[in-house]
């Protein structure tokens, strides 16, 4: 899960002994790391380097027809070779020797009385270049902890973007050296929705760093998300000269929806929104970063004296005033050699744009020359509830998002790919966000994958895969649910 592009079974098996080595050639050590550790707590298997390993690892550049994230898998009685042209595809072919070893994925628990042996097989593979997740953490704070087992159950379903929505009026979970309130105060509620529980916390950049480098060797890059104009009240809280009304105190947002409490337009918001950029792009290497640029009340702006000389005063200078702040973010992170994006289009032609409204408003963006990743809500929402069943976990109200939903997603010619998204107003704890979302993340990640995806074949395949998700812990029936939610899980390995 996914099913590759192709696969052809051959006879033989190959047996997995304590002999069994990895030879890795250059560049291909991390990947021979990530099977030992996703294979070792069950099997007990060292699995060392040696320069005579019966598994080869190979990263090889000439393998171009197979794309960035391709590989091919070869298996017989001999040997296995692993051959790709990145170390993303090899870290996708290590995630299919990782569930052809057993039946159920091997967790974290010894396993005895078991051979462990891979079937013969021939294994060729390219994906669809963009197949995500958003995980909201502005909401909801989750350690980092959490974050690294998220990418790795990404990284089973081969699901390659970790989009990570960092700040919304709720709260912001980036530190940024030169603006320290934005999270000593602006990463800090007084409650949520009423419920006079005090909830917060932030992230150090140090954990971002690692988060990243995690990811990375799973196959995942992590795209931020900085929200502006809207969906930003928590930084305007921290620091009042960022708002449109400079000496009010506005504390930190306190109910879902979105707050009318939005950015100035003046030069001071620019350089400020250029500060916390920069800080980004020090820290996330990747070629994307996401603006938000959505859902912006407008109210503020035509009472603000400085919004009125910030666009120029005149008809329509809310509008203006919208565009402003994201296109001109777009150009700034342009400048800094990356690729901006935003829920919609912002005035920047460059601007990767995610449509999340509506499935047909991919068509108008991809008219206006934009790249185009699909995010309809009513098809990849995970936050909704996945039926109208009562023992289902509380999501948010208003719409039922089944796994069919999910896999029949709108894919028009010409769009990057598609992402899901797990906001997080009903998912305040680990538990409860695994609980919400899965086992829905298979069908994304095996409809962009497969090359003539069939509901049919994809509901057999799940049969087997909800036991490879229940042998790492994740809570994907009632049963599971009723655990304890502080039962230990599948370990993240190592990075």
């Amino acid at each position: 899960m996914p099913r590759p592009t192709r696969l052809i079974r051959r006879h033989g098996r190959f047996a997995f002994d304590r002999d069994t080595a990895i030879r890795a050639t250059p560049g291909a050590q991390g990947a021979a790391r990530l099977l030992r550790a996703s294979l070792r707590p069950a099997t007990g298997l060292p699995l060392p380097l040696h320069e005579d390993g019966r598994v080869v690892f190979a990263l090889d550049e000439r393998l171009v027809g197979l794309g960035d994230e391709g590989y091919s898998l070869t298996v017989n009685e001999h040997a296995v070779v692993l051959r790709a042209a990145t170390r993303h595809g090899l870290a996708h072919g290590v995630q299919t020797i990782r569930q052809l070893v057993w039946p159920v994925a091997p967790g974290s628990r010894p396993v005895s009385g078991v051979d462990w042996s891979l079937p013969g097989v021939d294994v060729r593979d390219a994906p669809r270049p963009w197949r995500g997740v958003l995980l909201d953490v502005a909401r909801h704070f989750q350690p980092v902890a959490v974050l690294r087992r998220f990418v790795d159950l990404m990284a089973v379903h081969k699901l390659n973007v970790l989009h990570l929505h960092l700040t919304d009026d709720q709260g912001r979970r980036m530190p940024v050296p030169r603006h320290p309130r934005l999270t000593s105060v602006g990463g800090w509620r007084a409650e949520s929705t009423g419920d006079g529980v005090p909830h917060g916390g932030s992230y150090t950049r140090s954990e971002l760093a690692g988060l990243v480098a995690c990811a990375d060797e799973r196959g995942v890059r992590v795209v931020p998300e900085i929200e502006m104009p809207g969906h930003a009240r928590a930084a305007p809280a921290a620091y009042p000269h960022l708002g449109n009304f400079p000496r009010r105190r506005l504390p930190v947002w306190t109910r879902w929806g979105v707050s009318e409490a939005v950015f100035g337009v003046d030069d001071a918001v620019l350089e400020f929104c250029r500060d916390v950029l920069d800080e980004v792009v020090d820290v996330f290497p990747g070629p994307h970063m996401h603006l938000g640029g959505d859902e912006c009340t407008t109210a503020e702006w035509g009472s603000s004296p400085g919004a009125a000389a910030g666009a120029r005063g005149g008809p329509g200078r809310a509008a203006r005033a919208a565009r402003l702040v994201p296109a001109a973010m777009a150009d700034h992170v342009v400048a800094r050699g990356r690729t901006p994006m935003s829920w919609e289009p912002v005035g920047a032609p460059r601007v990767v744009v995610m449509p999340w409204r509506d499935a047909a408003d991919a068509r108008t963006a991809l008219d206006l020359g934009h790249d185009v990743v699909m995010a309809p809500h009513r098809s990849t929402y995970l936050d909704y509830p996945q039926s109208a069943e009562p023992d289902e976990p509380r999501g948010q109200p208003g719409l039922v998002v089944t796994a069919r939903d999910v896999y029949d997603l709108p894919l028009p010619d010409g769009v990057l790919g598609a992402q899901c998204a797990l906001w997080t107003e009903y998912a305040p704890t680990a538990h409860h966000l695994e609980r919400l979302a899965y086992p829905r993340p298979a069908a994304p990640a095996d409809t962009l994958w497969a090359q003539r995806p069939s509901w049919a074949d994809f509901s057999e395949r799940m049969r087997a895969h909800t036991g490879r998700l229940s042998a790492l812990s994740v809570p994907v029936s009632r049963k599971e649910d009723e655990r304890k939610e502080d039962e230990a899980r599948s370990p993240v390995p190592p990075c």
